[in-house]
């Protein structure tokens, strides 16, 4: 797989298909599956367990890389790590099942520990619940 440009908008997986809430990316970049799996510990640990979680996005492009102090040629390295490549209003979380402050706190700790600025979403015909 090649590094490739990561161009235009996001037009598949931009809109809130599952939860109630979500993070939307505001930029494009990579996240590495390591970065994926600490974003899905840090919400399911703030909604206590409650709730669903669902993960949007897949990291399915390996990165590969030659071991240090090797010659070049002989080949490509060998994967190293994988990515999920995110465009710009990819959705990355959404989550349903607690109460919006529960649910905007938990996608906020999940943001923190992703490489590419967020944004919380709501679903359109989200009504609050008394």
């Amino acid at each position: 797989m090649h590094k490739g440009k990561i161009k235009g908008l996001a037009t598949r997986g931009a809109e809130i298909a599952f939860g109630t809430y979500a993070i939307k990316s505001l930029e494009q970049g990579w996240i590495t599956a390591r970065q994926i799996e600490a974003a899905r510990i840090s919400v399911t640990r703030a909604m206590k367990r409650e709730g669903q979680v669902w993960i949007r996005i897949f990291p399915d492009k390996p990165i590969t890389k030659k071991p240090a102090e090797v010659r070049m040629g002989k080949g490509k390295g060998a994967p190293e790590y994988w990515v999920a490549v995110i465009k710009p209003g990819t959705i990355l979380f959404e989550t349903t099942g607690v109460p919006l402050e529960t649910g905007m706190e938990a996608l906020r700790l999940a943001a923190q520990k992703l490489p590419v600025r967020t944004k919380f979403v709501v679903r359109r015909d989200y009504q609050e619940q008394d």
